[in-house]
């Protein structure tokens, strides 16, 4: 769990974060059960502010694919919940016991889960966007690019709700597990991503799985014009996600037609304190240009 703390965005967040005094009236209701698996609860956290605007922050909670209840703080979210947006705490399947692929499908889980009770929460079905850092930045992107229709068949009515989001917001999020740092350069578990082995599973021990696998999990490979508006936030002297990964999923993004943007931070790595409470205040301005009100006509992200 220390290595959770050392790399989840939360921890760096938090420390600039629990500086400032809280302003924000708000209700959290704690442990709200999205899904099960294998005799697990899957949880989140619900912060819904006095004077809600309708809109709804998908905060996932992940560093290195780790993620817990205990990692999440108020004070990460206070931006948001300032400007009145109902926040939900996301707590996927944590590695070493479930595998990267297994936290996408808790991450798309968590967004029908919403949807289907978006009027219970009250917020528009259609008006939610996601945030994260590192690895849940890399989850953000994979919702921002796969969140899609649901099973029509499905016995389970949330699982039928789409898991599509309308706008993403993230911090120096991994988007090529083959290409990493450059071409060819294999991180499926492997060479600089080798300490998180686990969190792939055993299919990064074999070269031909990792190769499958690492497309699968890679969210540069599922980028469509129809993507919602996106936003990247990318240190260029990041030692553990090289800022090529942004740069290289925002070229692509872009040459698509879809509306994605990198803000790039002048020699910071893979997390700072100096200024994080502007980039927060870029995250939320970024939401409320997508989220605030419902963009008549648009089809993006309401796959």
């Amino acid at each position: 769990m220390k290595k959770f703390l050392i790399t989840l965005i939360g921890l760096a967040l938090t420390l600039a974060a629990v500086q400032a005094q809280s302003t924000t009236n708000y209700t959290r209701v704690e442990d709200v059960i999205y899904g099960r698996k294998f005799g697990v609860a899957l949880t989140m956290d619900i912060f819904k502010p006095d004077h809600p605007n309708g809109a709804g922050i998908i905060a996932i909670v992940s560093g290195g694919w780790l993620s817990s209840h205990e990692a999440i703080n108020p004070a990460v979210l206070e931006e948001y919940l300032r400007r009145d947006y109902t926040v939900f705490a996301v707590v996927h399947g944590s590695q070493p016991k479930f595998v990267i692929t297994e936290a996408i499908q808790d991450v798309n889980r968590a967004v029908r889960f919403i949807r289907h009770n978006a009027a219970t929460y009250g917020i528009d079905p259609n008006r939610l966007g996601v945030t994260g850092g590192s690895a849940g930045g890399h989850l953000s992107l994979s919702l921002g690019t796969r969140g899609g229709p649901g099973d029509a068949d499905s016995k389970d009515p949330v699982d039928r709700e789409s898991s599509a989001v309308q706008c993403v917001a993230c911090f120096f999020p991994p988007t090529d597990f083959l290409n990493y740092g450059k071409h060819d350069q294999d991180a499926t578990g492997v060479g600089a991503l080798a300490k998180y082995a686990p969190a792939f599973g055993p299919r990064c021990e074999n070269p031909g799985d990792r190769k499958v696998l690492g497309r699968e999990i890679s969210p540069i490979y599922y980028v469509t014009s129809n993507m919602p508006p996106t936003l990247i936030i990318h240190g260029n002297a990041d030692g553990v996600v090289p800022i090529q990964q942004s740069e290289k999923f925002v070229k692509k993004a872009n040459e698509a037609g879809a509306t994605v943007k990198l803000v790039v931070k002048e020699g910071l790595g893979h997390g700072w304190l100096i200024g994080l409470t502007n980039d927060l205040s870029t995250c939320a301005d970024w939401f409320d240009q997508y989220l605030k009100k419902p963009v008549a006509g648009s089809s993006k992200g309401q796959q």
